[in-house]
């Protein structure tokens, strides 16, 4: 940019702001996309710069009648900090240490500004700036020219929130010298000489730390930079509820890394509550919490106030999100060691109503009210023309599991009473219902099958699981046995579930492959050797990686094989095709 603007800069009309708001257009609207993807509130109001000029321009104005500012032969303007001090004002409230810091002060001022000997003090620093040649360029009591960077946000601020403000945030990068130009430069807008002179434009700075990556801050100049579309877009990226679980482990003022590990724990923690809130819902029956007779357990009530008391100590002090979320995560603990027997169901509400509001204020669920009377969050829910499907192939399983384990046949009356509830309330038909009728039909079917024959035991449980595991698998649906229930409940297909599925699956993978190293490793005979492929030769769990012909590129552990290595295997495979090719031959001639 600094480049093509020395090329270019000079060609552009002053005065013709639309080629400068155009381009902050592009980026503010991308931002504010972003923000709505992670649920970000709408600001009440939105200031642009630009819109605000003349309203910059006055109050730099004020700042100058006050004796607090000067012009320059070039007509820029000025903040004289000697001036203000001698006030009775403080300069560099937020970094005292870091007023004489010349690296900071010239990066306060920018890489766009024209340097002066006409400065009275090194650390002055600009109000107004006359424009370069191609510069957005604007009417003003000194000539023409533009704000200068700290003075935009005081004029917006004050015109919008007056003369003090509660909350300023931003990086802590921002601390000095921006902050403190801000500071200075308003309460020097805002005091009253007469009255002693000091004002306090703002009661607290919260100030963010860096998110970190690899140990290095994330700046778009050291090109480690994540953005936040790139990683809600991404296969297996965050989402939006991950990504603000995630933040809210950090602490707010703290550095942040984002490593593997943290992004394990805020998955742990989002499936914690994914699981608490599909166990408390009972989602199989009635859609509402499960429970068991009215009254009051004093060990969920004393969890519970502990939970809340928790909770409420950790957001007082400073924001403590991290030990705000495991006060949570400690109330679903608890609750889940005890019976389900001993838990009256209006204490269940009672902590699960209290926990999904608490998500509910951190934005974990969506435009969700925080008083909202309903429970749990979004992800968890089956679609409502999906259930009167899912209630009957589910009461098949049942019954196929249930026949299974008192090894005995399937009854026709279990294909008969399913058809008659079928008939005595009639499912709906339309598209969205189309895969789950077909999941219905395919299980009657399968029972009828099954039923008054000599199948194995075997057989109906291989039934009831391709049920589960496959057809409703397949539809994002999970039928989850319970020990304590002769039912199954159902439920979404989580990650947690996702995750497990393809340990398991990678599990069974591995064990094959190790059973088919050690048919092939040790032959019977020579015929067993030559019946090997060349392809199939490597393939066992000495090594991880092969091309297409079977040979291996990487050991066990990931590491790409020498030269050598590969060389003596390349050795070895030809001699195996060879000897499978002579085998193949004769399998012909045969």
């Amino acid at each position: 940019m600094p480049y093509l603007d020395s090329l270019y800069g000079s060609t552009f009309e002053a005065s013709d702001h639309t080629i400068f708001t155009t381009w902050a257009k592009k980026f503010e609207d991308r931002f504010m996309e972003d923000m709505q993807a992670l649920n970000v509130l709408e600001p009440d109001v939105v200031t642009r710069v630009t819109e605000y000029v003349e309203k910059i321009t006055a109050f730099i104005g004020q700042i100058e009648k006050r004796g607090f500012a000067y012009k320059t032969s070039d007509n820029s303007v000025y903040f004289d900090i000697k001036a203000f001090e001698e006030g009775n004002n403080s300069y560099a409230r937020l970094e005292p240490w870091s007023r004489n810091n010349m690296d900071l002060q010239a990066d306060g001022e920018g890489a766009l500004s024209k340097k002066t000997s006409e400065k009275r003090s090194d650390a002055d620093f600009a109000l107004w700036k006359s424009s370069k040649e191609g510069e957005p360029s604007w009417q003003s009591p000194w000539g023409y020219g533009r704000p200068g960077w700290h003075i935009e946000c005081s004029a917006m601020a004050s015109h919008e929130l007056g003369e003090q403000m509660d909350i300023h945030s931003g990086g802590i990068d921002l601390a000095f010298p921006h902050h403190d130009n801000e500071l200075a430069q308003s309460e020097a807008y805002w005091c009253d000489k007469q009255h002693g002179g000091q004002h306090q434009w703002v009661n607290y700075f919260m100030h963010m730390g860096h998110l970190d990556v690899q140990g290095a801050k994330m700046s778009k100049s050291l090109k480690n930079f994540v953005t936040i579309r790139h990683e809600l877009g991404r296969e297996g990226g965050l989402n939006s509820r991950s990504m603000r679980i995630l933040f809210m482990l950090g602490g707010w003022k703290e550095r942040f890394e984002v490593t593997e590990g943290l992004k394990r724990e805020a998955s742990a923690w989002e499936d914690k509550l994914n699981n608490f809130f599909i166990k408390v819902l009972g989602i199989d029956q009635t859609q509402t919490v499960n429970g068991h007779g009215d009254g009051s357990n004093p060990s969920v009530q004393a969890y519970l106030a502990e939970a809340k008391d928790k909770f409420h100590n950790a957001l007082s002090d400073s924001f403590n999100t991290s030990l705000a979320i495991q006060s949570i995560s400690e109330l679903i603990t608890k609750y889940n060691s005890l019976e389900e027997s001993v838990i009256p169901s209006s204490q269940t509400n009672e902590i699960a109503l209290w926990i999904t509001r608490m998500v509910n204020m951190f934005g974990l669920n969506g435009s969700a009210n925080v008083d909202s009377e309903t429970i749990g969050w979004s992800g968890i829910d089956i679609p409502a023309y999906a259930l009167p499907y899912l209630t009957l192939i589910s009461s098949i399983r049942d019954r196929l599991r249930q026949q299974a384990q008192k090894k005995g046949p399937i009854e026709v009356e279990d294909v008969t009473d399913i058809k008659q509830t079928m008939r005595d309330s009639p499912l709906p038909d339309t598209t969205e219902t189309a895969p789950y009728k077909k999941v219905l039909d395919d299980a009657l079917e399968t029972v009828s099958q099954l039923k008054n024959s000599t199948q194995s035991i075997a057989s109906i449980m291989t039934a009831a699981d391709r049920i589960r595991d496959d057809d409703l698998w397949n539809l994002g649906v999970y039928l989850e046995d319970r020990a304590d229930s002769p039912t199954a409940r159902i439920r979404p297909v989580t990650r947690e579930l996702r995750e497990a599925k393809e340990a398991q699956q990678a599990k069974k993978a591995k064990k094959s492959m190790a059973d088919r190293s050690r048919t092939t490793a040790t032959p019977k005979s020579q015929d067993d050797k030559r019946i090997v492929s060349p392809q199939e030769l490597f393939k066992n769990e000495e090594y991880s990686a092969w091309d297409e012909d079977g040979l291996p590129l990487k050991d066990k552990e990931g590491n790409e094989l020498t030269k050598s290595r590969s060389k003596k295997l390349k050795k070895q495979w030809d001699h195996q095709k060879r000897l499978h090719d002579q085998w193949q031959s004769q399998q012909q001639q045969v």
